[in-house]
């Protein structure tokens, strides 16, 4: 028989002493992560990818945007993994339709890596309407607290992931 699952133990009843507002904080940063963490696993089911190829999806778009051609050997540095692994990776989005390799214009080694229309709007489809309802929760911040929980949040990635002194980019 399985056991069903248990509720959040109430505030201090973690790690944390205490009832204190800085405990609730915590608590609602820990709700948002879990439902992040589901809203990305149903992405992934409904795109059918893994969660390196939706963090290599979202950094081709985010590059794009910017207008900022992306090289297989610059999104591996972003992801963190080995040029063979993104080969096999892109080899997989590639197969899939997600993204499309073009022949860099200056450097014949090199390829730029774009996703493809569909993925565009398979990524808008999963993500406008969700990504539309947090600009709107995100302007009911007061425009005075929005510096203070943009430091707060900054301050605890900080603290999750520490910059990296060699790192040029500790913005992430």
């Amino acid at each position: 028989m399985v056991n069903p699952p248990h509720p959040d133990p109430p505030p201090g009843g973690y790690w944390y002493e205490g009832t204190e507002d800085a405990v609730g904080l915590l608590a609602a940063v820990r709700r948002f992560r879990r439902a992040d963490q589901r809203m990305r696993r149903r992405m992934e089911s409904d795109m059918d990818v893994n969660a390196t190829d939706v963090e290599a999806l979202r950094h081709i778009i985010a590059s794009t945007r910017a207008g900022i051609p992306l090289t297989a050997r610059e999104l591996a540095a972003h992801l963190g993994i080995s040029t063979a692994s993104t080969t096999k990776l892109l080899d997989r989005l590639s197969g899939s339709g997600h993204v499309e390799r073009t022949p860099h214009p200056s450097d014949r080694r090199s390829v730029i890596v774009t996703v493809t229309e569909h993925t565009h709007r398979e990524v808008a489809a999963e993500l406008g309407g969700m990504h539309e309802s947090m600009l709107e929760i995100a302007r009911t911040v007061p425009v005075e607290s929005r510096q203070a929980v943009i430091d707060f949040l900054d301050a605890l990635a900080d603290c999750v992931d520490p910059p990296d002194p060699d790192d040029g980019d500790a913005a992430g």
